[in-house]
């Protein structure tokens, strides 16, 4: 007689949070940093978008450092285009996949003078018509530079609307309309920007440090960590 298998444990099901936890959530979040800001350093549209495009697969300090150097020298796409895909090279070296970046900006920069008068567009067919960029980096400057209520969602609030039940989605996409459909309306300019950090400094990705989270006892994350040792 052969003997029965074991039955399998049941898998814990990360329910979402309700719409009077998200609402406290972002108060919490709100109350903690009133006006949160992207950590990469810009003055202008443009110079956001060049340092959004350069942050791909890179950390804001380290595009931070190489704009420190670029910008006091050329921070407009003309003076970028004048200095040459090689002459940018010396910039960005520091940036991973600078090569490409490098190309990027370049043709961005002459797009941008081409069809938009040097100036940087306001919509995101435009925006993501530009040489790299994306729906990302779109929502990131139109968010940032320019004050619509968009949702870029990077790595960390992918995670983070994932592990706490905010929003969970399959996909960058599917969360972000998960996340423009729950987030309060009065929370949404910033909802990017407090996701992004949460995820960034408390929600890490290898070990959440869920002792010190002003929102764990909201989140559904079932593996909390909340030993600091």
């Amino acid at each position: 007689m052969t003997a029965a298998k074991p039955k399998a444990a049941p898998r814990r099901r990360r329910t979402r949070l309700r719409r009077d936890e998200i609402q406290e959530l972002f108060a919490r979040l709100a109350e903690l940093d009133p006006d949160p800001k992207t950590e990469l350093e810009y003055s202008t549209p443009f110079e956001l978008l060049v340092a959004v495009v350069l942050s791909a697969q890179a950390t804001d300090v380290g595009v931070n450092k190489a704009t420190r150097r670029l910008y006091p020298v050329a921070n407009t796409p003309a003076k970028i285009l004048a200095l040459g895909e090689d002459g940018l090279k010396r910039y960005i070296s520091s940036i991973g996949l600078f090569n490409t970046k490098a190309a990027n900006v370049i043709a961005l920069c002459r797009q941008l003078l081409e069809r938009h008068g040097g100036e940087v567009p306001r919509t995101r067919a435009e925006l993501e018509a530009l040489p790299g960029v994306g729906r990302k980096t779109a929502n990131v400057v139109l968010n940032t530079a320019f004050g619509e209520p968009t949702m870029a969602v990077d790595t960390h609030i992918f995670r983070v609307s994932n592990r706490t039940g905010l929003a969970p989605g399959r996909n960058v996409r599917e969360v972000e309309e998960n996340l423009l459909a729950v987030v309060p309306p009065e929370y949404l300019q910033g909802a990017h920007h407090w996701l992004i950090l949460h995820g960034r400094y408390t929600c890490k990705a290898r070990r959440p440090e869920c002792w010190r989270c002003p929102i764990a006892d909201l989140c559904r994350f079932p593996d909390k960590n909340l030993s600091p040792d």
